[in-house]
């Protein structure tokens, strides 16, 4: 009898967790750390990229808390295939028959469960029972039964209630795993039939992609007439990306086309770069009771029975999943890395477009404050009604000293009429700045609009027009510079005796004075305007400096300036922090991606562990249990001898496989006797290897 059992692993590569090492603490610490700061990353803004990088973040969480920290966690625990592949493939139909019960639901049932089945040996159900591996997902148990009509879709289709009385709630909040113990399954190897890929239902497809990126070791299955569909070619180009150990179930292979459809799949896999990966082929049988014949799935049956009973090509699957995850994960988190500094450029480019439109609206009500155009209008005329209309319209250079006089006798002799004055300057000075806020909101808005990190905050927010309340509150620090106005010049004309009479009755006046020679200059005027607006600021000048003197009012009146400004800015920084305040609830530009980047690194150079073999594992060296007979026609790839190296980038290699029975007359295809006796079709193969009839829920 010749024995193939899978081979050692290939020397793992220089690279992510590569190195050499004793302990897996280091690589274990390591990614710990890059899983705080993965999920610390922040990818709040539709900044370009955004959408793949969120996608690699949560895949990469994915890897580490469905498969890497676990496993290196739990090193000794046994090895989990996921079947997966399109639907009608026939995994269902595989695994039942490959326990000789019918475990999992097969047929039109499959595209709505969101519970898949794992069928593990009652002696590692606690690997399972816990949270070590999707700890994500709930867990409920089942009893494996002898297959019963064909119409019965077996206990996988409606698991039933654990032990635990949570199990029918957690069943009904969503997906979850349905355990199913089995000693048919081989110590330390668990088999997790997966939904499919391609089901019509997307939570279900995306619980299969789950569950392959939990999985040691993809066995992944597909049709002789469907092996090069699109679908199940994007997950294989996955498992070559990551270097994921990786076996194909070819299924339902009429007879004659092996050979024609092994070459072409091989020529696919070769191109994908997955040269050398196993092969398996079970050919087109009819099952009876939803069973196929033993002989039909040996090629599968053999392959994982050898694995499962060698711990050093079980350790060699665990290895080169995890070392390939690990240089997948890295790459990863560098790609998150520099989204998340895209993130930040960003935040810093929204921000710069709010300040840019806010700041030209304080330098709008700057000029309009200083250029004179404020000297117009309802102000001129109360302006006017103070030092009389007639005067204004004369000369203003021969007629200064006679004005000055005459105010200053105006405001000495009784309070001026200066209310109205203020009420006007108030006024037109509250348009000035809420014209100045809403052009600002208006540009900001279009700012943000255009960019698309921009435009996805903006959704449900009116923020193109100033704020509603923006009158009252522009009216109140408008009267409250007013009111620091008048305290300078009460201020200013506290320790002058010869002016008192006139800070006693003309406050006011003085006041609304220095405003005016706050909007003194004559740009932006025409005509007539100019003698008239510079009339009147020259006038309330030549006052103020026959009250004050000449530094006190350009003292004075650079202090009201600022003043103004700073009330000014103050109502348009308010404006625009409904913008920014959008930014700081996310938080994005204080985030860089350094810190996701030192962690890869340290991953990086983290040194692999040496792992156990896993739980169940046999005496190094012994032959596994229930070798095969020599390959033929039927099962899968031939395997090298015991102890030879397998290529370095395929995966296991096969074991050779009894071949099926002649259907035109009595000899097998290989010549072999085809009157020995075969096993009773209900009792699955690896009952009929270990000699164990039944199975313990």
């Amino acid at each position: 009898m010749v024995t193939d059992a899978p081979v050692p692993p290939p020397d793992r590569p220089a690279g992510p967790g590569g190195g050499a090492g004793t302990s897996g603490a280091t690589l274990l610490d390591a990614l710990e750390q890059l899983r705080t700061r993965l999920d610390q990353a922040v990818l709040p803004l539709q900044a370009p990229g955004a959408d793949d990088a969120r996608a690699l973040r949560r895949q990469a969480l994915e890897q580490l808390d469905d498969y890497l920290l676990p496993r290196l966690r739990a090193s000794a625990a046994p090895v989990l295939a996921v079947l997966g592949g399109s639907t009608g493939a026939g995994k269902s139909t595989l695994v039942n028959s490959l326990l000789g019960a019918r475990v999992s639901a097969a047929g039109v049932l499959r595209p709505t469960t969101r519970w898949p089945v794992l069928v593990h040996h009652p002696l590692d159900g606690r690997w399972f029972s816990t949270d070590r591996v999707l700890p994500g997902l709930a867990r409920l148990t089942a009893r494996a039964a002898d297959p019963g009509p064909a119409a019965d879709p077996g206990p996988a289709a409606d698991p039933g209630p654990a032990a635990d009385p949570a199990a029918g709630a957690a069943r009904r909040r969503g997906a979850g795993l349905t355990l199913v113990a089995s000693e048919a399954v081989p110590q330390g190897l668990a088999l997790l039939d997966a939904p499919d890929v391609d089901s019509v239902v997307e939570e279900n497809r995306t619980l299969s992609r789950q569950l392959l990126a939990a999985a040691d070791l993809w066995l992944f299955v597909t049709t002789a007439a469907r092996y090069a569909d699109a679908v199940p070619w994007e997950l294989l180009h996955d498992a070559a990306a990551r270097r994921t150990a990786l076996a194909i179930v070819l299924d339902r292979v009429d007879p004659g086309e092996e050979d024609a459809v092994r070459t072409h799949l091989r020529a696919m896999l070769d191109a994908q770069g997955l040269p050398g990966t196993p092969v398996l082929l079970v050919p087109e049988e009819q099952p009876v009771d939803g069973l196929l014949p033993a002989w039909a799935v040996a090629p599968v049956a053999e392959w994982l029975t050898a694995l499962a009973a060698d711990p050093q090509a079980r350790a060699g699957v665990v290895g080169r999943t995890r070392d390939g995850l690990v240089a997948d994960l890295a790459t990863r988190a560098g790609r998150v890395a520099d989204a998340v500094d895209a993130q930040r450029d960003a935040d810093a480019r929204l921000r710069a477009a709010v300040a840019h439109a806010y700041d030209q609206a304080a330098d709008d009500v700057a000029r309009a404050t200083s250029d004179g155009r404020l000297l117009r209008g309802e102000v001129l005329a109360r302006w006017q009604d103070v030092v009389g209309t007639g005067e204004l319209m004369r000369s203003v250079e021969e007629r200064v000293g006679r004005w000055r006089d005459r105010l200053t006798a105006y405001v000495r002799g009784r309070r001026a009429d200066d209310p109205a004055l203020a009420e006007a300057i108030g006024r037109s000075l509250d348009a000035v700045v809420v014209d100045a806020a809403e052009r600002a909101a208006e540009h900001a808005d279009a700012a943000w609009r255009a960019d698309p990190a921009g435009a996805g905050l903006l959704d449900g927010l009116a923020l193109s027009r100033a704020s509603t309340g923006i009158r009252a509150r522009v009216a109140d620090e408008v009267r409250a510079w007013q009111d620091d106005v008048l305290a300078l010049v009460r201020d200013e004309g506290a320790g002058r005796r010869t002016q008192a009479r006139a800070l006693s009755f003309g406050v006011n006046g003085l006041g609304a004075a220095l405003m005016l020679v706050v909007f003194a200059s004559t740009g932006g005027l025409t005509g007539a305007e100019v003698g008239i607006a510079g009339g009147t600021a020259l006038l309330a000048q030549r006052l103020l400096e026959a009250v004050f003197g000449d530094d006190a009012v350009r003292r004075l009146t650079a202090t009201a300036h600022d003043l103004l400004r700073t009330r000014v800015r103050g109502v348009l920084d308010a404006e625009a922090a409904r913008f920014t305040s959008q930014l700081d609830a996310l938080g994005a530009g204080s985030a860089t991606g350094e810190p996701l980047r030192a962690a890869t690194a340290r991953v990086v150079a983290a040194p692999a562990p040496d792992a156990p073999a896993p739980a169940g594992a046999a005496p190094a060296g012994a032959a596994p249990a229930g070798a095969a007979h020599g390959g033929g026609a039927a099962g899968g790839d031939g395997a090298a001898p015991p102890g030879r190296e397998r290529p370095a980038s395929g995966g296991l290699r096969g074991v050779g496989t009894v071949p099926p029975p002649d259907r035109a007359g009595g000899r097998a295809a290989d010549g072999a006797d085809d009157d020995a006796p075969r096993p009773p079709h209900r009792r699955g193969w690896w009952q009929r290897l270990t000699g164990r009839d039944g199975t313990r829920a």
